[in-house]
């Protein structure tokens, strides 16, 4: 059967197969923020869970949360408390505020899949941002796959068990070359006799030119953009390292500050 992102649906379950125990995604974010002085009203685009929301807010950020999944919304409410957590589609929200820097980590960003997703998207973000205001992301980088493949060579099989039953996901990815997607498609199956589900989705594949194209349309200068270290490369971000001068492995890593040039057409 072909069901809803059982992950997104079960937040608790995201949080037992996607573990981040040490905080290594807020904390690279909180280094980001000081490193530019970004001031202290902070709003998380894709807040999921709300772990790193949480852990910013902790820090002594003011953070909003912003995400389409009512399950996970209601999850960061209950389990990661102090933020503010709104119901809104990132690709066209309005708030009514303006932030001092906007995060959208763990590739949220590629759930733009279309050009006018990512116009969309951009434009909310200059809105909500003050002058100044900084974008932070974190996100696959498209330019990997270009004469690579092993990510894309077999199916992947990870397993989690939550409330005594075994779930196992084998997923398997693809790139859509006309859409410029990364598709993927995971089936789940347990043991606990439940029928298995087959969950799709994708991520818009973006490359690096491409990227600093689109913020400087929209009125960004990019700050840095770079692949390593991050919280999800290898090996990960550590306290005190710096950026990489290099965008070639399979994260990247953005930092742009709102200009006061007016947005232009890419046309």
């Amino acid at each position: 059967m072909t069901g809803r992102n059982l992950l997104t649906d079960h937040p608790e379950l995201y949080e037992l197969r996607f573990p981040d125990p040490g905080h290594l995604a807020a904390r690279w974010t909180e280094s980001v923020l000081g490193r530019y002085a970004a001031g202290r009203r902070v709003l998380d685009i894709g807040c999921g869970t709300g772990r790193d929301a949480a852990w910013l807010h902790a820090a002594g950020r003011r953070v909003v949360g912003i995400d389409t999944s009512a399950a996970m919304l209601a999850h960061a409410r209950s389990r990661h408390p102090g933020p503010a957590y709104l119901h809104a589609d990132m690709r066209g929200f309005d708030l009514g505020r303006t932030f001092d820097a906007a995060l959208c980590l763990d590739s949220a960003l590629l759930h733009c899949h279309t050009n006018d997703d990512l116009d969309a998207f951009l434009g909310s973000c200059r809105r909500h941002l003050a002058p100044g205001g900084l974008l932070v992301a974190e996100m696959r980088n498209g330019a990997y796959f270009l004469g690579r493949h092993d990510l894309l060579d077999a199916p992947r099989t990870d397993t989690v068990t939550h409330d005594g039953v075994t779930r196992t996901s084998r997923t398997t990815l693809w790139i859509d070359h006309g859409a410029q997607l990364l598709r993927r498609t995971r089936v789940w199956t347990s043991d606990d006799g439940s029928p298995p589900t087959e969950q799709n989705s994708a991520w818009r594949l973006l490359f690096p030119q491409e990227l600093r194209r689109l913020l400087a349309a929209h009125g960004f200068e990019v700050l840095a953009l770079y692949d390593r270290p991050g919280p999800r490369t290898e090996p990960p971000w550590t306290e005190g390292a710096r950026p990489a001068g290099t965008a070639d492995s399979d994260r990247l890593h953005l930092v742009a500050r709102r200009t006061d040039t007016p947005e232009t057409s890419l046309t």
